[in-house]
């Protein structure tokens, strides 16, 4: 692989914990999941390969593809790329599962010292990761990468996405840093704290958030896609917004209690005014556009408070049946993964 002028080897230091447990070199795993992606490979293998050259020997990488049920040729083009290399694996999903789940699968299945979790768009810079690193070795458990400028995304996007991040921190018991996805450095005991979490309905960036340990931060600008087009969808989008509130926080559930008892006291005090009235004033003509007004509006807010119930309850459901967060229909490991 041919290195880019005027690119300089960065010697890292090696790790006290690495240095002190099985591997004399460190090793940090990449997890990428993907679904239909094959023209964003190629280009993702090569800008890695030269992070990797300009790291130098002293961090061991490897790469954890997750075939999300992809139906283009991702799985033949990963593997042609893991081809004479010994750091590139790739997990097969039955089906399309999701990026929450193909994550998981990522996260169980990595094997390094460190997990990075990254997208095959290069939207995360694999440039970046050398900063991480370096905040790991200096005593991080968790590096967060936030977005500082967010311009290859659209006007609605950055607006919707603002909103979420205020809405979600204003109801969850634990709230998220701004503008920080999935891309981050992960110690090998975090990996494992997160591992333990077996809820089927998950948001993993509110789980990274909960299991705590020390955090530390860097910035980068976010780049447009290198190539292809994003699968996500504003509907997808809104149900992985649902599902992190919901799976966070019953913060929902308690406000409509206190707005049925907000809605009982008002009533109180009107049916007070009309008994008291009539008594005073004596019964007065019946007002037909007031009854309907109050029918309609009571009949929202009930089935609006009975959807936020079927929320929970859906989860719930989902819960109990304990069934597989996703299914693995083939693995290809690598020789470092196998290490």
């Amino acid at each position: 692989m041919k290195k880019k002028p005027g690119a300089e080897v960065v010697q890292l230091e090696v790790d006290h914990r690495a240095a002190a447990g099985i591997r004399a070199v460190p090793r940090v795993t990449l997890v990428v999941p993907v679904y239909n992606e094959e023209a964003s490979i190629p280009v993702f293998v090569e800008r890695v390969t030269e992070m990797m050259a300009m790291i130098g020997a002293s961090v061991s990488f490897d790469i954890l593809f997750v075939n999300d049920g992809s139906r283009d040729r991702t799985e033949r083009t990963i593997l042609a790329e893991a081809a004479g290399r010994d750091d590139i694996s790739l997990i097969n999903l039955s089906r399309n599962f999701g990026k929450e789940a193909a994550l998981t699968a990522g996260l169980h299945h990595a094997t390094g010292d460190a997990v990075i979790p990254l997208d095959v768009d290069l939207q995360d810079p694999p440039e970046v990761i050398a900063e991480m690193i370096r905040r790991w070795q200096g005593g991080a458990r968790v590096v967060n990468a936030r977005r500082s400028r967010r311009d290859a995304d659209s006007w609605l996007k950055k607006a919707t996405a603002n909103g979420f991040y205020r809405l979600f921190n204003a109801l969850a018991e634990q709230p998220i840093p701004r503008d920080v996805g999935d891309f981050r450095l992960m110690d090998r005991e975090v990996v494992q704290a997160i591992r333990q979490l077996g809820e089927r309905s998950r948001c993993n960036k509110a789980l990274f958030s909960w299991v705590g340990f020390e955090t530390e931060e860097i910035t980068y600008e976010r780049p447009p896609r290198a190539a292809g087009q994003s699968r996500w969808s504003y509907w997808k989008l809104t149900k992985l917004a649902l599902d992190a509130i919901f799976s966070s926080s019953t913060v929902p559930l308690r406000i409509w209690t206190y707005v049925g008892m907000m809605m009982a006291v008002l009533s109180l005090l009107y049916s007070a005014f009309l008994f008291f009235r009539t008594l005073i004033f004596g019964i007065d003509v019946p007002g037909y556009a007031s009854t309907v007004i109050l029918i309609l509006v009571f009949g929202g807010l009930n089935m609006f408070a009975l959807g936020i119930i079927g929320e929970y309850v859906g989860r719930i459901y989902t819960e109990v049946r304990q069934r597989p967060l996703y299914v693995v229909r083939s693995q290809f490991l690598s020789a470092k993964a196998a290490d």
